[in-house]
């Protein structure tokens, strides 16, 4: 998939560097053959899922690990994998599309992402020859279910402090694994357990090998199971602990470098991120159509509530966020794609080229997992109170929507770990000098003591949310720079701090790709056909200019104070300027067209 310009952008880069519009990809370009994939990906779902829902909660036994085997034959659970394995091998994009579409399957989407992501890719990447071969085809058909074993009791964030252990034999021919793990998505049915434990033994120095991975076959005598978790939500998700108690696992068995389970645990939590991304993005998309078609047949005072301006506002504000997201995510994946395509140039493997595109971009993975499930959060919530007493009866469609959207900002690392995690990485980026942060942050404050310079170029039709966009990185950059500076290597002791410096790097990233995406839209279509569009980018910045302030004012307050703050505020007063936006009318639009089509259709 060659749509656009490949461009050779580095992860993170997008806080310091102008992109324009034509280096990226838009969900319009997707081709006709993605479409389709896409289509049957959605076809699957309605047909094969959402008339099961009530079935799939229940945990009927048999019917998830059917209905992951009817998807593993039409193709849905090997779209990524390599051709050699029985796969589609399509682009990274393509992936994340699928993922969408099966993201508004509630507890189905859950599985399925956890068998084809968690459950399959750290075989594909750090597996054997041998493994790949045994194990790959059978996953991407649906004849084994992959589970993922990383956290336990006392192991949540910490992941690397795991105690269960696995000792190497004498001869050196299998480990025998001893420890317990929770949370284990699809445990219940998996037939393939991807397992971390501390590797020892008498042939590793001091005995210790360190944090490893291993593959863990279902029947394997001491493995044993949990009972069903009840949750709040994904309540059709099996959701068991896993115990080992002197299971002896084959040393063809290890998955990777021993002591190196972690670069499987974190590398593949960054492409688990985006995913996660898409699925929510997809799942939202659906609560929206719900709520559109609610509103519209919902009849108070003789008349449909579309009607009221109250409604017409969370309608609209359902769609700027559901539309923001989507810019953001297939920017993102696309950046993946092009970095994998440019590895794989300079001679380096597939998996090599694969797991080093996610890296580059880890710091976008993360700001897609945050952004992409909190807009779900909102959505959601918005679709219940949009339906009323419907919305909280478990009858109606919105119960299960609101329940299952909570689990996401735990998923693949909290969203407080992965805010944290976008500042240092960035920071440490720009220690290894892979991207400049510290000229342009010198620069923002060498500006800050300079008087403004009067713009007296020609306004384009985007010039003034270009403007916005440019700002919103300089009030990131101001307040991230004077952190670093004040606190140095303290400041990963400052995590209020590094929360509101994530949050202004996520707003800005999703503004500006949803500016970026409307130009492109426009360029190609005119304005008359992208009004809604250009009123949501418009809405959307005018709302991010306060929220970037909000940020930016905790972060000053609370590391300085006399001259300093003044100077700050003066500076985020300088910055935080965008145009007196009539937010009321544009939300009404926009909600017109949602309306009038009885649909999210953007």
């Amino acid at each position: 998939m060659e749509t656009t310009t490949k461009t050779n952008i580095r992860g993170g880069q997008f806080i310091t560097k102008q992109i324009e519009s034509n280096d990226i990809f838009i969900p319009e370009d997707f081709n006709e053959e993605q479409a389709m994939i896409a289509d049957m990906a959605k076809d699957f779902v309605e047909k094969e899922v959402i008339p099961h829902l009530d079935r799939i909660d229940s945990l009927e036994v048999g019917l998830m690990p059917h209905l992951l085997e009817k998807a593993g034959e039409l193709g849905l659970l090997s779209v990524s994998l390599p051709e050699q394995y029985g796969g589609f091998g399509k682009d990274f994009n393509t992936t994340l599309k699928v993922t969408e579409e099966i993201g508004g399957a509630h507890s189905f989407a859950v599985a399925l992402s956890a068998h084809t992501g968690i459950g399959t890719l750290p075989i594909l990447y750090f597996g054997t020859d041998a493994q790949k071969q045994k194990y790959l085809p059978k996953l991407g058909s649906g004849e084994m279910k992959a589970s993922y074993c990383l956290t336990e009791p006392g192991s949540g964030s910490d992941a690397l402090a795991a105690k269960t252990k696995a000792v190497l034999s004498a001869d050196g021919k299998n480990y025998t694994l001893n420890g317990q793990k929770m949370w284990i998505t699809n445990a219940g049915f998996a037939d393939l357990f991807i397992v971390f434990a501390q590797a020892q033994g008498e042939a590793f120095v001091d005995g210790k090998g360190g944090f490893t991975g291993f593959i863990v076959e279902k029947g394997t005598p001491g493995l044993t199971l949990g009972n069903e978790e009840h949750k709040m939500g994904i309540k059709g998700s099996s959701t068991r602990q896993v115990f080992f108690q002197d299971c002896k696992i084959p040393a063809e068995n290890v998955l990777g470098d021993i002591g190196k389970g972690h670069l499987i645990a974190f590398n593949i939590l960054n492409i688990g991120r985006i995913k996660l991304g898409a699925a929510a993005l997809g799942a939202a998309k659906r609560v929206a159509n719900q709520a559109v078609k609610y509103a519209n047949e919902r009849i108070q005072f003789k008349v449909p509530i579309s009607n009221f301006g109250a409604i017409q506002y969370k309608l609209a504000e359902q769609a700027i966020r559901i539309f923001a997201i989507e810019s953001a995510m297939y920017r993102a994946g696309h950046d993946i794609h092009n970095s994998e395509l440019l590895l794989l140039e300079k001679g380096k493997s597939y998996n090599e080229s694969v797991l080093g595109a996610a890296e580059e971009f880890a710091v976008e993975c993360a700001i897609l997992k945050v952004s992409g499930s909190e807009m779900l959060d909102y959505v959601a919530d918005e679709g219940v109170q949009i339906l009323g007493g419907y919305g909280f009866s478990a009858d109606y469609p919105m119960d299960r929507a609101y329940r299952d959207s909570r689990i996401n900002r735990i998923f693949e690392g909290t969203n407080e770990i992965n805010r944290m995690l976008i500042v240092d990485m960035l920071i440490k980026r720009a220690m290894k000098g892979k991207i400049d942060l510290l000229g342009p942050a010198m620069a923002v404050q060498k500006e800050l003591m300079a008087i403004p310079e009067m713009d007296d170029s020609e306004p384009t039709l985007f010039s003034e949310e270009y403007k916005a966009v440019k700002n919103f990185k300089k009030i990131a950059l101001m307040v991230a720079g004077f952190a670093a500076q004040k606190f140095g290597e303290k400041l990963a002791q400052e995590q209020e701090i590094l929360m509101n410096i994530a949050d202004m790097i996520i707003d800005t990233y999703v503004a500006e790709s949803t500016l970026l995406r409307t130009e492109k839209l426009t360029d190609i279509k005119g304005k008359d056909a992208t009004e809604a569009q250009m009123a949501m980018t418009q809405t959307l910045i005018f709302d991010t200019v306060d929220k970037m302030t909000i940020a930016a004012k905790n972060a000053i307050n609370a590391m300085t104070d006399g001259d300093e703050q003044k100077m700050l505020h003066v500076g985020l007063k300088r910055f935080a300027k965008y145009l007196p936006i009539n937010t009321k009318n544009t939300r009404r639009l926009i909600a017109q067209k949602l309306i009038s089509s009885n649909s999210y259709m953007f």
